[in-house]
């Protein structure tokens, strides 16, 4: 199933280039955006650690020429022995009622540059060097303040801005579409029609009934094909994809928590405060708060 290109909406959040010289050695990251690279010089490596179906580690050697991606809510350490130079480019997917490309498609890690791919960086760092990195320690830029301050200088940048960087996003994203196949988390077409609701509908609040009903099954089967397939229930799933979109929403948008709540479907906000703790660890003023400068 094809996404049209009006769902793409890729929002800037940071964009530069870096030197290292062994200094690129961080661990255990996870950042509710998606970060693309694009190497220039020396080696290192990049330890993902993949939720199903990959399901495990997965080791990335950073070469020159290359362009790699590192996918929203995704695990990952670095590993750098020597000179290492890259661009970076830091993007998140905009709040809609649509399904996130994440969700619909299975992105290579690692793609071939195009010739050009260097100076479209070279010139959205030229345009916008506010919006480097002040340092490569991801908790100096991983926090409240920051998030909130790069999404309110996106939206405050004229509308041409704005489109130049979207064109720009949107042609090194697409390096990695040419070779992205759609995600088949499962070969069964009821199940296809069920997670392609879920996805749909993530903003609301979704009923299992009407889960079993898309897939012309009781509720009961329902609940055993789900587990089957996907090996959690669908209630599960459900609430793992709205907790983070909770994240994202908690760092970008200065809303109370209550309201955070509500715009993904939930009608008790002292439920959905205790699931995001569930599934995260922290209470969300307590996720927040771990951001916070």
């Amino acid at each position: 199933m094809q996404m049209p290109i009006e769902s793409l909406n890729l929002l800037m959040l940071n964009v530069g280039f870096a030197q290292h010289d062994k200094d690129w050695n961080w661990q255990n990251v996870s950042s509710p955006f998606t970060r693309i690279y694009l190497v220039t010089e020396g080696e290192a490596k990049l330890h993902l650690q993949r939720p199903l179906p990959r399901d495990g580690e997965e080791v990335v050697v950073l070469r020159p020429g290359h362009l790699y991606i590192v996918p929203a809510y995704t695990a990952h350490s670095y590993e750098c022995r020597g000179v290492f130079s890259h661009f970076y480019l830091h993007v998140y997917e905009g709040f809609k009622k649509e399904t996130d490309v994440m969700d619909r498609y299975d992105l290579p890690t690692e793609v071939m540059a195009h010739e050009g791919d260097g100076w479209l960086l070279e010139e959205m760092c030229r345009r916008h060097p506010e919006a480097q990195l002040p340092e490569s320690d991801p908790q100096s830029y991983d926090n409240t303040t920051k998030f909130t301050d790069y999404v309110h200088r996106y939206n405050e940048m004229p509308l041409h801005e704005k489109m130049q960087l979207r064109g720009a996003i949107l042609m090194l994203f697409s390096r990695f579409m040419e070779r992205a196949v759609p995600r088949m988390w499962t070969k069964d077409e009821r199940m296809v029609k069920v997670l392609a609701h879920v996805h749909q509908y993530i903003y609301e609040d979704i009923d299992i009934d009407d889960l079993a009903e898309v897939a012309c099954v009781t509720k009961p089967y329902l609940i055993r094909l789900f587990r089957q397939e996907l090996g959690v229930t669908p209630l599960q799933y459900i609430n793992h994809k709205k907790i983070e979109k909770a994240q994202l929403l908690l760092l970008t948008e200065d809303v109370a928590v209550k309201e955070v709540a509500y715009s993904l479907g939930f009608n008790d906000h002292s439920y959905f405060i205790r699931l995001f703790k569930k599934i995260t660890g922290r209470t969300p003023q307590e996720y927040r708060m771990m951001y916070e400068v």
